[in-house]
């Protein structure tokens, strides 16, 4: 039995194992910060670190998809992943009609009823929270503020947020902007307010999805030793932060990226879902 055992875990230790490696920009040959590393259709993933390398366990024979904003994503065997080299997206600019906000009015969007949220760590995982689009935004059409809630033991943790545009199945698509938004949080319960007003970005009239994602950084990283309360022995545990605060509220669906892919949560039954929704809102102005 023993003979046994130690077979099966010999075979996983051979299977998976610690991958390194470093993301570049194929044209520049410079590191690529705060890329996506996931491995395809699991829920395990991390992210590059400012100089660009990143490590991650990973089995030889899965697939690691690679993602950054601005590049095109890309998908490698984990055996091939020492360099990565991301190509420069092409965007299609839409023609832009440019204004200036006068910022005389506001409008926040996205407050709910459930004042009560709860912090808890969402993993590796992106969560998104859903503004539907009102013909009483013309009033006030840019984005001025959004506000996140967040929870952390780390003094200025870094996340990243995304803000996508709605695609033609009603899923997240396209980012409104083309570079990363990483926002440094204190420790502790905080409410966060991000100026959005440089970025000129409008409300889209299919609406609009706000996302939170943790970056599995060493300079987010915090460890401490407990006991397994079935073995009795010492382990290391591996908190990232800031966590992000949640609403339990009732919803038509719930967007979650994983594993490089998109799901959706609904209930083709009742129609409505009760879900755990990232605490955010947005202030809108004209």
């Amino acid at each position: 039995m023993k003979a046994i055992l130690f077979f099966i875990l010999f075979s996983i230790s051979l299977s998976a194992q610690i991958t390194k490696g470093v993301v570049k920009d194929s044209l520049t040959g410079q590191p690529i910060p705060y890329a996506n590393i996931w491995v395809e259709n699991e829920n395990v993933a991390t992210t590059s670190e400012e100089d660009g390398t990143f490590s991650i366990t990973v089995a030889n024979t899965k697939n690691l998809i690679f993602s950054a904003l601005g590049y095109e994503t890309r998908t490698l065997k984990a055996t091939q992943v020492t360099q990565v080299f991301l190509n420069p997206k092409a965007f299609d600019l839409d023609e832009v009609v440019i204004s200036n906000s006068i910022g005389t009015k506001q409008n926040v969007i996205g407050l709910t009823e459930n004042t009560v949220a709860q912090a808890f760590d969402n993993g590796p995982r992106i969560d998104v929270k859903f503004f539907p689009y009102s013909s009483e935004y013309k009033k006030t059409p840019y984005l001025k503020r959004v506000t996140v809630y967040t929870d952390s033991r780390i003094e200025d943790a870094t996340v990243k947020l995304h803000f996508y545009k709605v695609d033609a199945n009603g899923y997240p698509g396209d980012e409104l902007l083309q570079k990363p938004l990483i926002v440094a949080v204190k420790n502790g319960t905080k409410i966060n307010k991000i100026d959005l007003s440089d970025f000129g970005l409008v409300m889209p009239k299919n609406g609009l999805f706000v996302g939170f994602e943790k970056l599995m950084i060493e300079k987010n990283k915090k460890e401490k030793t407990v006991i397994n309360p079935v073995t009795k022995e010492a382990q290391i545990q591996k908190t990232y932060y800031p966590l992000m605060l949640y609403n339990y509220v009732e919803r038509d669906f719930l967007f979650t990226f994983s594993g490089g892919k998109w799901s959706k949560q609904t209930d083709d039954v009742s129609g409505k879902v009760k879900v755990y929704e990232p605490a955010i809102h947005l202030t809108l102005t004209n």
